[in-house]
């Protein structure tokens, strides 16, 4: 073999070494891009979904907060119904408070009251002995009427009659000087109690429009406000 055939030879061991290594070349650039897709596409994927958790993160904190202060202005609108119930109310037992000072002004309606005040009281009291208490200007009229209301309760019950200890000392408080006073007042009627003050029998006007009021108050919202106030 002549040297122009062994150079022929080489040329064709190099092209053929060159080719083998264009295609490996080839084989890993395309191997490498092939990687490198996948791995862009994982990351891609990865951060949407990473966007995806934050956007409904967000998304689930904005709605908790629009609870939140729904809930926030639901109660502030209740507290506010209420309160406009409330002094609602309010009104109508002041109102019902000065009825009570015009009753008082009628002598004769107010002194069989005062008597049957007596008798209630000796009925739930059921003692022989009592202490009675009254406003300073009513003394004269609760005097008047004692011996009557005596009478009217043995005869019911058969019974001897009472004894019953006025108290000229201290006096139940007077009525209000203005229809806003919030001092201590008493629009009338007695306070009586057993002699060693255990047992206490209040029937103050004020007291029997408290207790007749507290019995009633779910009647007055029914009927003033209905459906209004069962839904709150």
């Amino acid at each position: 073999m002549n040297d122009e055939d062994v150079s022929r030879q080489l040329l064709q061991m190099v092209r053929f070494i060159r080719q083998e290594a264009e295609e490996k070349a080839n084989e890993i650039a395309i191997a490498a891009e092939e990687e490198f897709n996948i791995e862009k596409l994982q990351l891609v994927e990865a951060e949407k979904k990473k966007i995806r958790q934050e956007f409904e993160k967000k998304e689930k904190q904005v709605e908790i907060r629009k609870k939140i202060e729904y809930s926030m202005q639901l109660n502030t609108s209740r507290i506010e119904v209420l309160q406009a119930q409330n002094d609602v109310v309010n009104a109508m037992k002041d109102n019902a408070s000065k009825e009570l000072l015009n009753l008082s002004r009628d002598v004769h309606t107010y002194r069989r009251l005062l008597k049957d005040l007596i008798v209630q009281c000796l009925v739930r009291l059921k003692e022989p002995c009592v202490l009675l208490r009254c406003r300073e200007m009513d003394l004269s009229l609760v005097e008047f009427v004692l011996d009557n209301a005596k009478d009217e309760y043995t005869a019911k019950f058969k019974i001897h009659a009472p004894e019953i200890i006025v108290d000229h000392q201290v006096f139940l408080p007077p009525p209000p000087k203005h229809h806003h006073s919030h001092g201590l007042h008493c629009s009338g009627g007695v306070v009586m109690a057993s002699r060693d003050g255990k047992i206490v029998c209040e029937n103050t006007l004020d007291a029997r429009l408290d207790v007749a009021f507290r019995n009633k108050l779910p009647d007055i919202r029914k009927s003033l406000f209905g459906h209004v106030a069962a839904s709150l």
